[in-house]
């Protein structure tokens, strides 16, 4: 089943929560929404539930205007952080509630309960209470329980937030495993970059109501539109200039000295100004800047530093690089050299990376 959103719009006096959002949501797609606390993720996912009314948009459901339908006729299955399980009813029951609601047949409820249970791999636990359960087994419960009346979509918010780390990172891919068997639409909420990266086939990120960018996890992390998704969106450093050449490939010349070359987006003109986006993990250091020519030709930038500050991590180290007046960016190094050819505090090198890792941000 498809989902949209069409500029909707929630107030919340004289708090602009949801600012005309537009979202189309494919059939069977994990979509998540993603963004800072307050940013209006959790209330687009309540009015797409029918949990709020939008002041100004509509709201589509497989290509029917849904807007004015109440909660408890879209169809539409959601699990809450909390998981809101009844405490004083069995696994069984708690699954079985919406069936109830909907006075299904106590047979048809016994198998759908049983399959449900089933798909998210807790046979056998119908009799217990939540109390006995561990938390990922809580969670499940609550899955089984929005997966039971065969709803259109699933909505999650923050579902895993309660979860200790060790154990969110593997109901993280349990989750995403399940949702490709079902083959149902999923609409998920989450604060936490890293998992949205892992789950999702499309990320809206969002901030201040507004939908910043919505593409695939690798467009988002690696071609941001913006410095906010940039920034939000793991870890990234930032270099002001102004565009010298707008060709095929972009010319920057940096505010503190020096030239950088990347890929041109669309839109970007000659005496733009600009922000340079690199991830740290892109960019190497170096002695010099070996035989590899700066710039297109080559396919590489290069600028010269000193290493001013350095972090062991365990997986890798952090080395913090003055560039000059153009600023300081830091970059992730491994761990394998032997140690007198590590980098030290105080190295002068080369930080070198290729012309294709250079993001140009405009907003």
């Amino acid at each position: 089943m498809t989902a949209s959103l069409r500029a909707v719009t929630k107030r919340f006096g004289d708090q602009l929560a949801v600012d005309a959002v537009t979202l189309a949501i494919a059939p069977g797609e994990f979509f998540s929404l993603l963004g800072p606390s307050g940013c209006g993720k959790t209330t687009t996912l309540r009015i797409l539930a029918g949990f709020e009314a939008p002041d100004e948009g509509s709201v589509f459901l497989n290509g029917v205007e849904i807007t004015a339908r109440p909660a408890h006729r879209r169809e539409i299955g959601m699990v809450f952080q909390n998981y809101a399980l009844f405490p004083h009813l069995s696994v069984f029951e708690n699954v079985a509630f919406p069936l109830r609601l909907r006075r299904t047949r106590p047979e048809e409820i016994r198998q759908r309960v049983a399959q449900a249970l089933e798909m998210v791999r807790l046979p056998g636990l119908a009799g217990r209470m939540p109390a006995q359960l561990s938390g990922g087994q809580q969670q499940r419960v609550a899955l089984a329980r929005a997966l039971v009346f065969r709803p259109s979509v699933v909505l999650l918010d923050e579902p895993l937030g309660a979860l200790d780390l060790k154990l969110r990172k593997a109901m993280q891919l349990e989750l995403k495993t399940l949702q490709r068997e079902i083959g149902l639409t999923f609409v998920y909420v989450t604060h936490d970059q890293e998992e949205a990266l892992t789950m999702s086939d499309r990320i809206a990120v969002m901030d201040r109501g507004s939908v910043l960018q919505v593409a695939d996890p690798r467009t988002i992390y690696e071609r941001p539109t913006s410095r906010f998704v940039a920034d939000f969106i793991g870890v990234s450093n930032f270099l002001s200039g102004r565009v010298r050449e707008a060709g095929a490939k972009a010319v920057i010349e940096l505010d503190g000295g020096g030239v950088v070359w990347a890929e041109r987006p669309a839109g970007v003109t000659t005496g733009q100004t600009v922000t340079v986006a690199l991830r740290p993990e892109r960019l190497r250091l170096e002695r010099a800047p070996a035989e590899a020519i700066p710039g297109p030709e080559g396919g590489w930038n290069a600028l010269p530093g000193v290493i001013r500050e350095l972090v062991y991590t365990g997986s890798d180290t952090q080395y913090f690089v003055e560039l000059g007046p153009s600023g300081t960016v830091m970059v992730r190094g491994p761990n394998d050299a032997p140690p007198d050819l590590r980098p030290r505090r105080g190295d002068s090198v080369w930080v070198r990376w290729e012309v294709g890792s250079t993001a140009i941000l405009t907003a």
